[in-house]
């Protein structure tokens, strides 16, 4: 069994935060693949199914950011798993808006969802890094991640979680390389090997017609000192 967590903060003022990306990922993938209903468990919603070869967990914890560890951890202890068999989807700020990256254990790179998961599970589960970029200055990064995806991101966010849906069932199987491709697929369409057809070429335009010249050899000749 595996367990795809997704970070967020619950709560509808919060469903379109960039911060959210986490929670939008498996939702994707709930809804794609056919998974159950979302429950309350864990100070959690979560919904079961399968993906791959796996039986997958979906979780989004409902405890806010910063104790999201909470959840993961009574989750993983629950049914006896692993950190190596916990994968979490969040935002990350260190990569383009578009850009997707697997990751095995790692930093914290100042998230506090990974930070409290860091708490109470270790550094060594797996995780999906979505990038959103970043304002540019320190200071800008908390109402950054705590605003609204807008209307220019529609795209490449849509790309995205399609991607990671796609993927999903190489994920839980330890594909990584294989969920990367299904993603690019999605986020990096294959460019077509035909070349451009060429123009058409212009047809030569035709001589101007003239008329027959019935002068004389003597005609031609005076009619030239004129």
């Amino acid at each position: 069994m595996k367990l795809f967590v997704g970070l967020g903060n619950p709560g509808s003022k919060y469903a379109r935060n960039r911060h959210n990306i986490g929670f939008m990922a498996v939702d994707r993938i709930a809804d794609d693949h056919g998974f159950g209903p979302w429950k309350s468990k864990f100070q959690a919603e979560i919904a079961e199914g399968r993906l791959g070869h796996e039986k997958v967990l979906l979780i989004k914890p409902q405890t806010f950011m910063n104790r999201s560890g909470q959840t993961v951890g009574e989750a993983m202890r629950f049914y006896k798993l692993e950190p190596t068999e916990v994968t979490v989807f969040h935002d990350e700020l260190d990569l383009a808006p578009g850009k997707v990256r697997v990751k095995a254990g790692g930093g914290l790179a100042g998230h506090n969802g990974l930070r409290s998961i860091h708490e109470h599970i270790s550094p060594t589960y797996d995780r999906v890094r979505l990038g959103i970029g970043h304002p540019g200055r320190k200071e800008m990064v908390s109402p950054y991640v705590l605003g609204d995806f807008s209307k220019a991101d529609a795209d490449w966010l849509d790309d995205v979680l399609r991607g990671v849906s796609d993927g999903a069932g190489h994920l839980a199987d330890g594909e990584g390389g294989k969920f990367m491709n299904a993603v690019a697929l999605r986020t990096v369409p294959p460019r077509s090997s035909k070349s451009p057809a060429e123009a058409p070429k212009t047809a030569p335009k035709p001589a101007p017609h003239s008329e027959p010249d019935d002068r004389s050899a003597m005609q031609k000749l005076m009619d030239k000192f004129r």
